[in-house]
């Protein structure tokens, strides 16, 4: 049996990978278009911002492995152009020009996505640069190693965006941010989201809301910022506002997509061709709150996917419940996470949501070291159910939401969640953990 996969990263090359520990006879090929494959993509903004790591210390395996110790057919610069899904086979031309054509019998599409660049005059200037590949990062790296980089402007307020915000503070360059909402971190608490934003105002970055960037010009070694407006001069721009997922493969074959044009996929991976798969941050998913299709893409998700994909090409039936969108970033000396739902998203489904805002301490009274740590917590007043779960503070925040991911999974409700066994010592939280106060504030909230 033929095993293609088109995608060589977090997804594609687990997928490979776990085939051919399952199967050591089974053919297996991943076609990807780029040099570079299974690399650590979420430690890219932290690489950028020490000048002594190189970029490719994010590489986790070399590809030479996969082909020498594992046997993979792994084809580096081979962009995937067309897949005939009648005919089981794909083709497309190579980084020399050369075209190519493999067939299949099961076939996994893990195209991955790629950073949204707006359409604006003077995107194509040498200052600009997105962060998505990991060839994306060298180029960054060199760009501010070669050029005298002292202010960057960077276009969106999402996880990327205040992570390389940090990065490029660290490098003692002023940064600007700039997006056209007016609401910083719409899908977060108020009080929460002005925590964070203190938190930049605390080193000195700019953040300019309701300011869409209309055009970009170039001044010499200086990049202009058009906004309504306003004008920001910087020495290099950084378009941050989110990814799309790379499914135009998908859909000129014929096979259905989802949310925000995502793959669509069934609980076993399977796309609405029964020889072919998805996964990774091309594919959706089935959000364990709601039970509706979301497309939510994180590092873990591809990779458990791209494991239930192999197994399933070997012969075993393997489903995945779905997941909660459990996501942690750090910006600066906070630790913001989140899973679930936010009250706004609940309310667009049929539940009745209730939610509470507590601040506490990472630590016990009198500890020292001891620091605030705010907690959003959102219920549903019909069924009791707990339905998500946000965080901000200095320490603690990022491995406590995973008790709260863990209760979602678990579809516990307040009620149970605010009697769960949680560890208590001093250098590590109160007593009562802020987790529980929040669950015993929404309680009260929710039964008034």
């Amino acid at each position: 049996m033929k095993f293609l996969v088109i995608g060589g990263d977090a997804a594609g090359m687990s997928a490979a990978s776990r085939a051919k520990r399952n199967m050591p006879d089974l053919d297996v090929t991943v076609l990807e278009k780029t040099g570079d494959v299974s690399y650590s993509a979420c430690g890219m903004p932290y690489n950028i911002g020490d000048k002594n790591r190189k970029m490719d210390d994010l590489v986790v395996r070399q590809a030479q492995v996969f082909r020498e110790k594992q046997g993979i057919n792994l084809l580096t610069g081979h962009p995937v152009e067309l897949i005939d899904p009648l005919g089981k086979k794909v083709s497309g031309i190579t980084a020399l020009g050369k075209r190519f054509e493999f067939t299949y019998d099961k076939l996994l599409i893990a195209t991955g996505g790629r950073a949204i660049i707006p359409d604006l005059p003077g995107m194509d200037h040498p200052g600009v640069h997105v962060l998505k590949s990991l060839e994306d990062g060298r180029k960054i790296k060199e760009y501010i190693q070669k050029n005298p980089v002292k202010k960057a402007v960077i276009i969106g307020m999402g996880y990327i965006g205040l992570e390389m915000c940090e990065a490029l503070r660290s490098l003692s360059i002023q940064v600007d941010m700039v997006k056209p909402g007016t609401v910083f971190l719409p899908w977060m608490a108020q009080e929460l989201s002005e925590s964070i934003q203190a938190e930049l105002a605390s080193h000195d970055v700019g953040v300019h809301m309701g300011c869409p960037v209309e055009s970009i010009e170039s001044r010499g070694q200086v990049i202009r910022l058009n906004c309504s407006g306003r004008t920001l001069d910087a020495d290099m721009v950084l378009p941050a506002m989110g990814i799309l997922p790379n499914s135009e493969l998908a859909e000129n074959a014929g096979i259905q997509t989802s949310v925000g044009r995502s793959i669509a996929v069934d609980r076993s991976l399977k796309t609405s061709n029964e020889h072919i798969y998805a996964a990774g941050d091309c594919a959706d998913a089935y959000h364990v709150v709601t039970g509706q299709k979301t497309w939510i893409p994180l590092a873990l998700r591809a990779n458990r996917a791209g494991w239930a994909v192999a197994d399933n090409v070997c012969g075993e039936k393997i489903e995945l419940p779905g997941i909660v969108g459990t996501a942690v970033f750090k910006v600066f000396d906070k630790e913001v996470a989140r899973t679930g739902l936010s009250e706004k998203e609940a309310a667009g489904f049929s539940f009745d949501p209730v939610s509470i805002t507590i601040s506490s301490r990472s630590r016990a009274h009198a500890h020292p070291g001891s620091s605030t740590i705010l907690v959003h917590m959102t219920g549903d007043r019909k069924s009791g159910r707990l339905l998500g779960v946000q965080m901000v503070g200095n320490e603690g925040a990022a491995h406590r939401i995973n008790a709260a991911a863990v209760a979602l999974h678990s579809r516990m409700t307040v009620e149970q969640f605010s009697q769960t066994d949680l560890a208590y010592a001093p250098p590590f939280g109160p007593v009562w953990d802020p987790l529980l106060t929040a669950a015993n504030q929404l309680l009260k909230k929710m039964n008034s």
